[in-house]
């Protein structure tokens, strides 16, 4: 399969570095130690918290009665196919990362470390269900078949979006922490009023967990019982501020204060993530109301390009998550269970290094916007200090010309 046919298929309906730069200096270094040494899960008990998981950090297969039926149809063919999806989103991350670093984007949110929680939830979601994304889902968006490259355009400065939303039921990307999740419910309620056998699925982060919008959107999502998912990646830090200081109960049991039910996953597990995400869909889908997945995981790199993670936290940590690596721990299984050969894995690489090039060549070759786009839709029938700020404009612009030409 191209690069180019993988981007733009259809949702399946069945199915970069991981070092952080090095602290600064040695004191920063301790210091980032020593609070990582006292921080501690909520509710956790001596160890790992309580969660779903379906395969084990070293890709051993576990069973689970409650949730073993919704990956019962699983097969090798699409076990792959995961794998395929991780490998390609990190590497088109990966891409993103380096060339906002060489001047190429003004920023970007890496999702370095959460593939599996966002393939496995992308993957769990039929043709017809609308997502809302935060900023940070480049997974799910290729799992939506949204093409890669027109992720960046925002990122670069030369669009309001990049695509379509109603061609992949795939919203655009929001930056305001929170108010997706209030889109989302409402889209759901429309959706239930409307008898559609469909459901909603937004995604946030545990930053974006203590916002108002998203306790809002929990309140009237169970009263209106509406057919939404709050996906919430808990990857440990809300930009430098870890999860106990914004809460003191695991979050997913936030989930009963509204009166509808929460479950926590281990969110390196794609298969656990894909079965979680199945069973809240279909609760959606036959009227039972909302449910709140918090998929545990960890941001391995930082929140955005122009934040620096060796300020506020260890490189112990970040090490001790390495060991989870959602995709090592899916090969892991693969090639125990002989369901991929090492041609299949060298394929792969070939691949993802020409997903790679192109998704520079695309960004490089993007056309700058028009200078006076953000004059346009301001108003729907115009306004006279909007024609007057586009004139003013106008002639700051033609000051560089006449400067060029010495007048």
């Amino acid at each position: 399969m191209t690069v180019e046919s993988t981007a733009a298929r259809k949702p399946r309906r069945s199915a970069g570095t991981k070092s952080a730069a090095s602290a600064s200096t040695t004191g920063t270094t301790s210091a980032a130690s020593k609070r990582t040494a006292a921080r501690k899960s909520p509710g956790a008990t001596g160890g790992e918290p309580e969660l779903v998981q379906l395969l084990t950090p070293e890709g051993k297969r576990v069973k689970d009665a409650t949730y073993d039926p919704y990956v019962a149809d699983i097969t090798p063919e699409d076990l792959r196919g995961l794998y395929r999806d991780m490998v390609l989103s990190r590497r088109f991350d990966a891409e993103a990362t380096s060339l906002q670093r060489q001047g190429e984007l003004g920023l970007w949110a890496s999702m370095l470390g959460q593939e599996a929680a966002q393939i496995g939830s992308g993957r769990a979601t039929r043709d017809d269900d609308y997502v809302f994304p935060t900023y940070r889902e480049h997974g799910v968006a290729w799992c939506r078949g949204v093409d890669p490259t027109n992720l960046l355009g925002m990122f670069r400065g030369v669009n309001n979006g990049g695509w379509d939303p109603n061609s992949n039921n795939f919203h655009l990307y929001t930056i305001v922490i929170g108010s997706q999740t209030l889109h989302a419910t409402g889209y759901a309620m429309g959706v239930a009023k409307d008898g559609a056998d469909s459901a909603v699925i937004a995604y946030f982060g545990d930053g974006a967990s203590s916002q108002g919008d998203v306790l809002e959107a929990f309140n009237f999502g169970a009263v209106y019982n509406a057919p939404v998912v709050f996906f919430c990646q808990n990857n440990q830090w809300a930009i430098s501020e870890p999860t106990e200081r914004q809460m003191r109960v695991p979050l997913y049991q936030r989930a009963q204060g509204f009166g509808f039910p929460g479950v926590r996953v281990d969110g390196n597990d794609v298969l656990a993530s894909l079965a979680v995400t199945r069973w809240a869909l279909e609760r959606a889908r036959q009227g039972e109301g909302p449910t709140l997945v918090e998929a545990y995981t960890y941001r391995m790199g930082a929140h955005t390009t122009s934040d620096d993670p060796t300020k506020y936290r260890a490189d112990e940590e970040r090490q001790a998550w390495e060991a989870k690596d959602p995709i090592l721990r899916l090969r892991a299984y693969l090639e125990a269970s002989k369901y991929a050969d090492e041609a299949f894995f060298a394929e792969l690489e070939v691949e993802s290094e020409a997903l790679g090039k192109r998704v520079r060549e695309v960004v490089r070759a993007m056309p700058d916007p028009d200078h006076f786009a953000i004059f346009e839709n301001v108003y729907a029938d115009g306004h006279a200090l909007v024609d007057e700020e586009r004139a003013q404009f106008a002639a700051y612009q033609a000051s560089f010309a006449d400067a060029a030409e010495g007048k």
